[in-house]
């Protein structure tokens, strides 16, 4: 079990640095590269921050499709199995998310009923989650997600614990949302007010009075200056400066603008994306907002067909060349391409034109508000593409995970 747990450490940090280090090790850059790429080793995302159904319209799955899919936190490669493709590969670099969407599918094939799930993992705050980890899933799993999920990096609580400590607390990313609130109430603000609007004007009301504010203030606007404060956010250098370019205010005018549409451009009580950033957690009770896997109307059909969806350690660049020709039909990849230098950019692409099935359709956000592949990508391997660029802004305006600059739809037509 001990060697699982190195091999996939080794695998974490091997394919890490290979995507994020550009510059020399003691330059200023090379040394916030190497800062990010320890942080990103551990647990990110227990929550993936992109919006599955604006996938699912633009990918428009159906029966006998494949899927390549980055993981990040499983939710989304999860959520898809309700299109009935035939096949969904979901690939990370971190192993922490191949554990997590591991266990996810394991959840999903023997725990009894869609309540036991459901308290597994939207309330995620349960004793009872670690003895139905006990009890139900841990002999079920595979030895590396069982060696990480019995690991004891908390002095003497293991991982699994976390079940019952409210999951999405932690990770890079819940201790990013927690510092954020922990600014905001040093300046005397506190964003979980904003769960309280009962309409998009109170919600307005409300952004322009608690959290507007906090951009102006001077060790918020310095603290956005530094990369490694959004390192949490999952936003490696790179994707910084296109985010600081994104904007004549710099980042705290582009963190401003996202924020602002998060808390104000959708039905905070029909957006679990907010309840997350402003709660903590997913919102209680049947109707409230949770990713297509977590509804209760979803249960019964995503068990019948977990045995579609497997999770692979690596890149997708590497999981793709290992494929056969014409083997795909849909591609999601994240916002991983903001990582990516020209030559990444072409040979991840080179794959997914050798892979592609006419008709494919790929998928990717960009931090900042730019195509990224033209001028960058070598123009043997866009060829037979085309590019929906007025869909693409439709959609990216309906994500309501909101922190993305663009949403880009790609579609393979000869």
């Amino acid at each position: 079990m001990q060697h699982s747990v190195r091999a996939a450490r080794r695998a974490t940090g091997e394919g890490l640095r290979a995507a994020v280090h550009r510059s020399r090790p003691l330059s200023r850059a090379g040394v916030l590269e190497r800062l990010f790429t320890a942080a990103f080793r551990r647990l990110v995302y227990p929550q993936i921050w992109e919006d599955p159904v604006v996938d699912l319209e633009a990918l428009r799955l159906g029966p006998g499709d494949r899927v390549a899919t980055i993981a990040s936190g499983g939710c989304n490669a999860v959520s898809y199995l309700t299109a009935d493709p035939a096949e969904i590969v979901a690939v990370d670099l971190n192993g922490a998310h191949i554990a997590l969407g591991r266990l996810k599918l394991c959840a999903l094939k023997h725990l009894p009923d869609y309540d036991s799930f459901r308290r597994f993992f939207a309330d995620a705050n349960s004793r009872a989650n670690v003895a139905a980890y006990d009890s139900r899933l841990r002999g079920r799993l595979d030895a590396a997600s069982r060696a990480y999920w019995d690991g004891r990096p908390f002095l003497h609580r293991r991982r699994i614990d976390l079940f019952a400590r409210n999951l999405y607390r932690f990770g890079l990313l819940g201790h990013c949302i927690a510092a954020g609130h922990t600014l905001a109430r040093l300046h005397g603000c506190d964003p979980r007010v904003m769960l309280s609007a009962r309409s998009r004007l109170e919600q307005r009301a409300l952004f322009e009075r608690h959290l507007a504010p906090i951009f102006d203030k001077p060790m918020v606007r310095w603290l956005t200056r530094q990369p490694a404060s959004l390192y949490g956010l999952g936003i490696p250098p790179a994707q910084y400066r296109a985010l600081a370019g994104d904007s004549e205010g710099g980042i705290a005018a582009v963190l401003r603008q996202r924020l602002e549409r998060l808390a104000c451009d959708f039905d905070i009580r029909d957006n679990y994306f907010a309840a997350q950033a402003f709660g903590g957690r997913y919102a209680e009770g049947e109707a409230a907002s949770l990713p297509p896997y977590l509804q209760r109307r979803h249960f019964e059909t995503l068990r019948a067909r977990a045995d579609r969806l497997s999770f692979v350690q690596g890149s997708l660049t590497q999981m793709l060349g290992d494929a056969p020709a014409a083997s795909f039909d849909a591609y999601v990849l994240l916002d991983a391409q903001d990582w990516m230098n020209d030559h990444e950019l072409t040979a991840l692409w080179t794959q997914i034109s050798r892979t592609a099935r006419l008709g494919a359709r790929v998928i990717f956000r960009t931090a900042a508000d730019e195509r990224l592949l033209p001028g960058r990508v070598a123009a043997d391997a866009l060829d037979g593409w085309i590019y929906h660029e007025e869909l693409s802004r439709d959609l990216g305006r309906r994500d309501r995970s909101s922190i993305y600059g663009a949403f880009h739809l790609y579609e393979r037509a000869a």
